[in-house]
């Protein structure tokens, strides 16, 4: 196995619409395995394929607690069939060294893909799971979305991006989702609560 190098943003191939995979063959199961390494090694959750330099649906995900076993899912030619709700997530991405914003995503997904030996399977996750809000914003890299593109405040993104001297956001590319927004700020409202625990949490990881 190797350690692939990450790719940043501003590298076209993160906006590339990425091709099927025709067949899990060998070079493609040596792929996932490097790129679960190369996840680990980075201290990630969550890694697509386009992040390492390869233009296909591929991504591999790891949501399971860091002081136990882990618990690697690969993800080939992923589709997410229903999807459902709403949730703020604090969102960063390994291709955003160390930037996080907040970002709109649906509370319930139900994917449909192949693992890592062609067999499908379907996956459901619920309640704005880590494992939904990952399987959200790695499918989004297979679109050439990123998680940015969703993000509730454009200036405090940009101001995110700023710290850490990355580009700004392309507001050509921002996601119109007024629905989900909508719903968001109803939930807030009725559980504030929520959103400072949200606000300390995002104080204390130096947002």
């Amino acid at each position: 196995m190797s350690i692939l190098k990450i790719i940043e943003y501003k590298n076209p191939i993160l906006r590339e619409k990425s091709k099927e995979v025709s067949k899990v063959s060998k070079k493609i199961k040596n792929l996932i395995a490097d790129m679960l390494e190369t996840m680990y090694q980075a201290q990630g959750v969550g890694l697509a394929a386009p992040q390492v330099g390869y233009s296909l649906r591929i991504f591999v995900l790891d949501v399971s607690d860091p002081e136990g076993p882990i618990d690697p899912m690969v993800f080939v030619n992923p589709k997410i069939v229903k999807k459902s709700g709403a949730i703020n997530s604090y969102e960063g991405c390994l291709s955003f060294p160390k930037a996080y914003t907040n970002v709109r995503r649906y509370k319930n997904v139900l994917v449909k893909a192949l693992d890592i030996n062609g067999r499908p399977f379907v996956k459901e996750a619920l309640d704005g799971s880590l494992l939904s809000r990952c399987i959200q914003h790695e499918f989004d890299h297979l679109e050439g979305n990123l998680f940015i593109d969703h993000c509730r405040n454009r200036f405090d993104a940009n101001n995110a991006l700023a710290k850490y001297n990355l580009p700004s956001i392309e507001e050509e590319r921002l996601i119109e989702e007024d629905f989900l927004e909508k719903e968001i700020v109803e939930y807030e409202k009725a559980h504030p609560e929520e959103v400072e625990e949200l606000r300390k949490t995002i104080e204390e990881q130096g947002g």
